[in-house]
């Protein structure tokens, strides 16, 4: 069975079982990405960040090819899908992979789950200013800009002392983010329309991007390697659970709820995060950064309509051609 074509309210037509299913993946795919900055952070401890990305893509694409094979399914033929694909690869898994491996080597992995939270801000700008696949109320500009406030909070420009790996390392978790706003309105405006289904679309994204890190594997996975049971576990959690099964998940959550809604998952993901990187790391937090959390969060849900301000009927100020 194929991925229906996104339309605004495609999922209010569904019966309570298959709503059922996709709040079921949704919330599957949200405690595994938020395990997977834990994940992480501990592979950290016996690899670089180079060989974190790449076993992260190459194990989440064999899972997939597994998965794909199972479901029979055949993969489109036409070229132009494969390009769409092939930019989808880069914004959904080469680029962000490597920005928060990166990343983790300074900020803690709850505090990269919270700049992860950030993804649905992207995602409305994204999809309203560049993409146009979707229009945003009085609510959702708050929401937005709201959003980037915490992000600020979070970043404190006014502690100038700590301008090195901290900040640079918040800044790569920013670039993920925008990264993955990019991709999930990217794949609602140019992939969609091609019915490619969940599965199929999950396989081709990982698998092309695991093709690009196999090529630049004398760049970013060579080095010295130091195996523990931890990190091994870690590696295969992120790499089958984390890029493999969670992205058949979320690709069934996009067919049916649209980029932006599929996007709250990051409400899940710095909450998990945050556990657990303080009860299994004993990571601490300046005061900053859950204020900021917090404005981010609210700013999400303002942005998604969860929220809305008291200034009478709402009317979209965007609108998609």
């Amino acid at each position: 069975m194929s991925a229906p074509v996104i339309s605004p309210g495609r999922d209010e037509k569904h019966d309570h079982s298959s709503s059922l299913g996709t709040t079921l993946r949704f919330a599957g795919a949200g405690l595994v990405w938020g395990s997977s900055f834990l994940f992480m952070k501990v592979a950290l401890d016996g690899v670089s960040f180079g060989q974190v990305a790449w076993t992260r893509a190459v194990l989440g694409a064999l899972t997939l090819i597994v998965v794909f094979a199972l479901s029979r399914r055949r993969l489109p033929r036409q070229p132009i899908v494969w390009a769409h694909f092939t930019v989808l690869a880069f914004l959904f898994a080469v680029i962000p992979y490597l920005l928060f491996a990166w990343a983790e080597q300074y900020v803690s992995s709850g505090l990269a789950s919270i700049y992860n939270a950030t993804t649905p801000i992207m995602t409305a700008i994204f999809a309203t200013l560049v993409f146009r696949v979707e229009k945003l109320t009085r609510s959702q500009i708050a929401g937005v800009t709201l959003g980037i406030f915490g992000v600020l909070v979070i970043i404190s420009p006014w502690q100038a002392g700590d301008i090195s790996g901290s900040l640079l390392g918040q800044l790569a978790c920013l670039g993920a983010a925008v990264c993955y706003g990019a991709a999930m309105s990217y794949q609602r405006r140019f992939v969609a329309p091609y019915r490619v289904a969940g599965v199929t679309s999950a396989t081709m994204t990982i698998g092309l991007a695991a093709v690009v890190y196999l090529i630049l594997t004398p760049v970013v996975a060579t080095g010295p390697v130091t195996l523990t049971l931890p990190v091994v576990a870690s590696l295969l959690a992120v790499g089958v659970l984390g890029t493999g099964l969670a992205y058949v998940w979320n690709y069934r959550v996009l067919a049916e709820w649209g980029p932006t809604r599929t996007s709250t998952v990051t409400y899940i993901t710095p909450v998990v995060g945050v556990i657990l990187g303080a009860v299994i790391l004993k990571e601490t937090m300046s005061w900053h950064e859950p204020v900021g959390a917090v404005l981010v969060l609210i700013g999400v849900l303002l942005a998604q309509g969860r929220l809305k301000l008291p200034l009478g009927k709402e009317r979209a100020l965007s609108r998609p051609q």
